[in-house]
């Protein structure tokens, strides 16, 4: 019974955490347990008889509906191999909960952190007075990747300049918070820390309901007024926007969920441009002027003509935009050199100088090698220490001394000796414990808070909590998301009902229609996305249809090659193979024609398959991931699960291709019902009616074109019509006396003519027509007319006439047009930035191929 064993599974858990390995140097003490630690708090206890309701039956439940919401809401981090998709994120379905008081302590720690580090930011980049006055040594900054010397004295001026501060903490024996990195360069995990509250609400409805928690909702608000104040023009035409480095990037369903969050458009460096002194945003439309770009792309990478000249993550001129204030970046370029563990030893006199006050919130004792003095006595005891790179890279990564070997050891002596200035040594922490939920059991995991802040109107706030994070290993001391860590939802107590005061009167600030965040135009880039994501949608969709009836009849007539349904059989195997360019079998063998099935239908690297169109719909969403809905990702999420490979290689192929279809459906009637019928909506509709239409083409072409016996005719339009899901009305009217009576012609009237049907080209036709109107630019409508003009109902019996010849040359010039016509669409709206070249030389090629 679920519930009788509470006793049981927290006790075990207590046990375990008498196994936790320790950290070297006795005075570390042993680890705080979260659940322990605030199981006095009215949330914490509520945790904790939650645990114990559910029993070990019933925390492995809450595992598996975790990682089914996951899956649903696509939620992902990094990437598989091939694949722009990403891997699952990792998250445990319990909770860290933290008590109001504790965390209004805390976050005053943080906002003195940031107010530090947004003045020490400044300093760099201005006087230097901290370097002049020997309170940081100028080694530490220089030396450090992340200072941008390019970026030098663009920081003047009133206000913060470390708009989005983060920070990781880690809970230290004594129950106190220790800071063991800062986050400035292009802080991520915020998107992640809203998607874990969202799923953990879902998953744990009761619990969730019961305490009152701080909401998360408000910081996003924050820091959307904040970026439109930071953007407002004079001229009321602000936009704000995030670039990201793509769909390829590790956190690229946190920067689109953020942007949707924001609501602002996530673009990448092509859909960017700089002239004038400025940077705009390339519309299908027109040019819109960026004012303020929150980066997720690192400095280095951010411009190719003053920084890295191989990058194609950048925008050139961005820096030149940047120094004649005609463009904010948010965090600033350089703004990475605070992430320098070379400047923990010097923050706390910092601290005094800067704000005549004791820093609240230090890290653990840290020392730069540079200071051979001071650094000497930890140099020796290297073993028992943290052995950390000022600047990270493939060659200088984080190691934990009492990891090491003897060789390893001398190693690293030898590169401090070679290079003091590059290195830091710090003591370690004896980070706090969570519970995690494993198969049945709760194990312990070392605990790390990351935070996040925003400027608001001169002062910082924080995201009540933030991304909880916990390590793949009992013993790991480096929780990082790269390395298999999972996540946490972070729950913070509140009894606050309603939104803090200075928000609501932010708010109205926010509606100004010279803060409008959302967009207005559409970069050529995402159209194009969009336009193939349409494409690839009614791809897959008239394959799986196709597929469903060839799978029938070969079940009906595989074995019986005589019967007259056998031709009818071959004629759709053609009709199928044709879509990858190949051809069916010539004998026919059962066992070829079934494996070429299942190729079809499961191999997903040859073009043409059913496999790849849906995994190319994937990308394409993915890539488009900002402008489309949670439930969209829900119908992905199941329309992927039915290529999952099960346990038997030869199971039958009619389930996977029924719940093809009907994710594709639902995925239909989400692009018509339920999105605005604007320019994102009309690209998409434009690709599936292009689709829609050469796919109905191929298929006329492969089956019907082909004259035949009345009878094998006539069965063979049966299966083109079932294809075409018009079989029913083809009866109906037959039964009624409407329409043509031949078999063919009635065919060709409902799948190719009748403008009332929603299968037909003529259908397509008129709403590829409505769709184009809706774009912005030179309308493309005329070419549509050209085709719809060879569309004439009085055509029936001169395209079947001598051997069916006009019925051929009609749909070969219909395919022609169509296609002619998705690549004027291309041409019109698609068009990608020319290649560039650095000042420094090396060219940079950016633009899309053809799919």
């Amino acid at each position: 019974m679920i519930g009788s064993e509470p006793a049981d599974v927290l006790a075990a858990y207590r046990e375990r955490l008498r196994d936790i390995p320790s950290v070297p140097g006795g005075g570390a003490g042993a680890p705080v347990d979260e659940l322990v630690h605030t199981s006095v708090s009215t949330a914490g206890a509520a945790l904790a008889g939650a645990i114990g309701t559910l029993g070990s039956v019933g925390l492995r439940s809450r595992e598996a509906v975790v990682r089914r919401f996951v899956e649903d809401d696509g939620v992902t981090y990094g990437t598989t191999s091939g694949h722009l998709r990403g891997r699952r994120w990792q998250l445990d379905p319990l909770p860290v909960v933290m008590a109001g008081g504790e965390w209004a302590a805390l976050s005053a720690g943080l906002v003195q952190r940031a107010e530090l580090l947004d003045r020490i930011l400044a300093d760099i980049y201005g006087e230097r007075r901290l370097i002049q006055d020997g309170i940081v040594p100028g080694e530490v900054v220089f030396g450090h990747a992340g200072f941008v010397p390019q970026t030098d004295g663009t920081l003047a001026g009133d206000g913060h300049h470390l708009v989005l501060p983060s920070t990781d903490l880690a809970r230290m024996s004594d129950g106190s918070w220790t800071v063991i990195g800062d986050r400035a360069q292009a802080p991520s995990g915020a998107g992640y820390a809203m998607a874990d509250r969202r799923l953990i609400a879902r998953a744990l409805p009761r619990l969730y309901r019961t305490c009152a928690l701080a909401r998360l909702r408000v910081f996003f608000d924050e820091v959307g007024m904040t970026l439109a104040d930071l953007g407002a023009p004079e001229d009321g035409l602000g936009r704000v926007v995030l670039l990201s480095p793509g769909p390829g990037s590790e956190t690229a369903f946190d920067q689109a969920f953020t942007a949707s969050l924001l609501g602002i458009p996530l673009v990448q460096a092509e859909d960017l441009v700089s002239h004038d002194g400025r940077i705009w945003l390339r519309g299908t439309g027109r040019e819109e002027r960026v004012d303020v770009m929150l980066r997720r792309v690192d400095a280095e990478w951010s411009d190719p003509l003053e920084l890295r000249s191989d990058s194609q993550l950048g925008v050139p001129g961005l820096i030149e935009a940047v120094r004649s204030g005609a463009v904010r970046v948010v965090n600033p370029l350089g703004a990475g050199v605070l992430e320098n563990p070379g400047l923990l030893p010097y923050l706390p006199a910092a601290c005094r100088a800067l704000l005549g006050e004791e820093l609240r919130l230090p890290g653990p004792r840290t020392w730069w090698c540079g200071d051979r003095a001071s650094a000497r006595e930890a140099v020796e005891r290297i073993g028992d220490l943290v052995i950390k790179p000022l600047s990270a890279g493939p060659e200088h990564v984080t190691r934990f001394g009492w990891q090491l070997s003897a060789p390893e050891l001398r190693e690293a002596r030898a590169q401090i000796d070679a290079q003091p200035w590059a290195w830091a040594l710090q003591e370690p922490v004896a980070m706090s414990t969570v519970p995690v939920v494993s198969g049945a059991a709760l194990v312990p995991r070392r605990f790390v808070l990351r935070t996040f802040g925003v400027s608001v109107q001169g002062e910082y706030r924080f995201m009540p909590g933030g991304l909880g994070r916990v390590s793949d290993d009992a013993g790991s001391q480096l929780v990082s998301s790269s390395l298999g860590a999972r996540a946490k939802d972070v729950w913070v107590e509140s009894s606050a009902t309603v939104a803090p005061a200075a928000v609501r009167a932010l708010r109205p600030i926010s509606m100004a229609p010279g803060h409008a965040a959302v967009g207005r135009g559409l970069a050529p880039r995402v159209a194009d996305d969009l336009f193939w994501l349409g494409r690839y949608a009614e791809r897959a969709e008239s394959l799986s249809r196709l597929l469903l009836v060839v799978d029938e009849l070969l079940g009906d007539y595989l074995g019986r090659p005589e019967s007259p349904g056998s031709v009818v059989m071959r004629a759709m195997v053609q009709a199928a193979a044709g879509t990858t360019g190949r051809r069916a079998p010539e004998d026919f063998d059962p066992t070829a024609v079934t494996r070429m099935l299942r190729q079809l239908v499961l191999e997903e690297g040859t073009p043409g398959t059913l496999a790849f169109a849906v995994a190319h719909l994937v990308q394409d969403a993915q890539a488009a991931r900002d402008l489309l809905s949670v439930d969209t990702w829900m119908v992905l999420s199941r329309l992927e699960r039915a290529f999952e490979p099960g346990d038997d290689p030869d199971a039958p192929l009619q389930p996977a291709l029924d719940q093809v279809l009907e994710s594709l459906l639902a995925l239909s009637g989400l692009g018509a019902e339920n999105m605005v019928h604007d320019p994102t909506w009309a690209f998409l509709d434009a690709g599936r009616r292009v689709e829609r239409t050469l796919q109905t083409v191929a298929l006329l072409r492969r089956t019907i074109c082909e004259e035949r016996s009345p009878i094998i005719d006539g069965q063979v339009t049966e299966a083109v019509l079932r294809v075409g899901d018009s079989l029913i009305t083809h009866h109906r009217r037959l039964a009624a006396g409407q329409g043509p009576a031949s078999p063919v012609r009635s065919a060709l009237d409902l799948l190719l003519l009748d403008v009332a049907n929603p299968r037909s080209v003529a259908y397509q036709l008129d709403l590829l027509s409505a769709a184009l109107g809706r774009v912005p630019g030179e309308p493309l409508t005329t070419a549509v007319e050209r085709v719809q003009d060879r569309l004439l109902p009085s055509d029936l019996d001169h395209l079947c006439a001598d051997g069916r010849a006009g019925l051929r040359a009609l749909l070969a010039d219909v395919d022609e047009q169509v296609r002619g016509i998705a690549t004027l669409v291309a041409r019109t709206h698609f068009v990608r930035p020319a290649p560039h070249r650095s000042m420094y030389g090396g060219d940079l090629t950016v633009g899309g191929g053809a799919r």
